[in-house]
Parts: C-alpha cells; structure tokens; sequence
C-alpha cells in the first residue's frame, strides 16, 4: 500500500484528522482527537496501528510483516510492513479495527458528536 492510498483510506473515514504533533516527517491520523494511525512521510516502511493486545499477539506470531509498535506501547501497537510483505487487504482490516478500537473508547459526549458527523 502507497503512502497516498493509506492517507486517502484513513482520511475518509469518519471524524479523521490528521496531524504533524511529531514534526513534519510523521503524519498522524485521529478520529475525533484520538490517535490510531501514525506513519513517517520521510520514510514509509511501516504503519504503527492500535490493536486489541490478544489479536496483535496472533497478528505477530503469524504475520512476519507485523511486529510490536516502534516506539509505542507494545501491548497496545503493532507496526506493520508497507512493502508487500503484509496483504494490502489485511493492512485495511487492521487500519479499520484501529479506528474502531479508538472509536468505541471514546467519551459518550464525543462519540454522540461522532455519531452527529
């Protein structure tokens, strides 16, 4: 999956933002104010996504393009490969069970503003 694809996937979801909080080389995507994408821009080898920790255990042991999240929590983030070594339709399940993941965490005040959108 290319840089733009995965940018164009997340940006359409909805309640997506996205952001440079790190600098201008990691893009960070949030679904209402909460991350869980992130990426570099310089260098895009991997997709750090959140992940419900039993899943991204199994993801680990099966996927060798999946490993513990780079500089994240490493219960709760897995990186994941973007050149070909994970199935493009697979970095979209887990790009979607991110953002679910987020999403249903979110304060009942802003997942009604979320369910507004």
């Amino acid at each position: 999956m290319y840089i733009d694809e995965f940018r164009e996937y997340c940006i359409a979801k909805k309640g997506v933002t996205e952001h440079t909080p790190f600098g201008p080389d990691t893009l960070v995507l949030k679904v209402m104010g909460k991350m869980f994408a992130l990426t570099g821009l310089d260098v895009y080898e991997f997709i750090n996504l959140k992940c419900d920790p039993e899943y991204a255990a199994e993801l680990r042991d099966r996927e060798p393009g999946i490993t513990p999240g780079w500089h994240m929590n490493k219960t709760h983030w897995n990186s994941v490969k973007t050149d070909g070594t994970v199935a493009e339709n697979l970095i979209k399940e887990l790009i979607d069970h991110s953002y679910n993941l987020v999403v249903e965490s979110l304060p009942k005040k802003v997942k009604e503003e979320w369910l507004s959108l």
